[in-house]
């Protein structure tokens, strides 16, 4: 799959998460291998402009970027085509992306309600046009995606509306989240709902997204839905092997067992000390409680471990507990 003359090759994408998808959790999905694209977390446009113009230090959630493998993307958001274009063209020139990712989904109410941003503009198309064109004018030639919901709510939902907007503003691609705003994570992702609006798209791919928690999923989203690459999320908060459990179902190998318990330890320890080294000890401790968290789930003995692990204060107290508490076996 290509997202203009960018391949993202296998096609299955890593999604910008708020909170978790920073550097070290990039790295050590890096590490294990298996996805074709990966983006940070979202970005606040203009956040990131009032940074530029008051400090010499930009966004935590930029930090790394310059450095990482390519292809690499960056989710922004706001409401406003200047601001988008301005921060567009700096992550372009200054930091080298490969994409530049509209988020068009958030339906968070700090994001909806109070910025007027993220899945908001879903009822407003023709601002979401303004948005995309003038940041694909100010990005070229590097492309610009953006990344939507079915709808605000299931009673107004117009994703084929959208898809149309999307693609004539000139945007490289689309990602679909298969719920609406309305539904925040409740329920299922609607995939034959992300598969109809392929017949809506002329040229550019269409990205499925939504309850992707295993390779069999992954490969049977591809078989029977109309997308050309999905997107995982929050399924790999505390699997990040499953890209590459996933990559290999794609190619008809066998897929990888999951890693054993001492090994996810291991991977877990790893992320910690990625964090430390970049937030340093107490942040990084503080940072690392809700990736501890995810790595336990599903696991006989999760709840012990998380109601320890939410508590630590330091790298000498999160080792202790995860020595004395992180699941041994997998649950009945």
């Amino acid at each position: 799959m290509h997202i203009g003359q960018v391949r993202v090759d296998p096609p299955i994408l890593q999604a910008p998460m708020a909170g978790f998808t920073n550097y070290a959790f990039r790295q050590v999905v890096r590490e294990y291998g298996g996805v074709g694209l990966q983006t940070t977390e979202m970005v606040n446009a203009r956040g990131f402009a009032w940074l530029d113009e008051h400090t010499t230090e930009h966004p935590d959630r930029l930090w790394g970027i310059k450095d990482e493998a390519r292809p690499l993307a960056v989710q922004i958001w706001d409401n406003d085509p200047h601001t988008m274009a301005k921060v567009g063209r700096r992550l372009v020139d200054e930091y080298a992306v490969s994409i530049v990712d509209i988020n068009f989904g958030c339906p968070v109410k700090q994001v909806t309600e109070r910025a007027h941003s993220g899945s908001y503009l879903l009822r407003e198309p023709q601002r979401m046009h303004a948005i995309i064109s003038e940041l694909v004018k100010a990005c070229a030639p590097t492309p610009v995606t953006a990344k939507i919901r079915l709808g605000c709510t299931r009673k107004t939902a117009n994703a084929a509306e959208v898809a149309r907007v999307v693609e004539e503003a000139g945007a490289a691609a689309l990602t679909v989240h298969g719920r609406t705003a309305e539904d925040y994570f409740k329920g299922s992702a609607d995939w034959e709902q992300i598969a109809a609006l392929k017949k809506h798209l002329k040229n550019i791919p269409l990205i499925g997204n939504g309850d992707l928690d295993s390779a069999e999923k992954v490969l049977f989203a591809f078989r029977n839905y109309d997308v050309d690459g999905v997107m995982i999320a929050r399924a790999a908060l505390g699997r990040p092997w499953l890209f590459a459990q996933a990559a290999a179902a794609l190619r008809g190998d066998p897929i990888p067992a999951e890693p054993s318990l001492a090994d996810q330890k291991e991977c877990m320890l790893r992320h910690f000390q990625l964090v430390v080294d970049r937030f340093g000890a107490d942040k990084g401790t503080h940072l690392m409680r809700k990736y501890a968290c995810c790595y336990a789930q599903g696991r006989k003995g999760a709840r012990l471990f998380r109601t320890h692990a939410a508590h630590v204060e330091s790298p000498a107290q999160f080792y202790d507990v995860v020595n004395a508490y992180f699941p041994t076996e997998d649950m009945d």
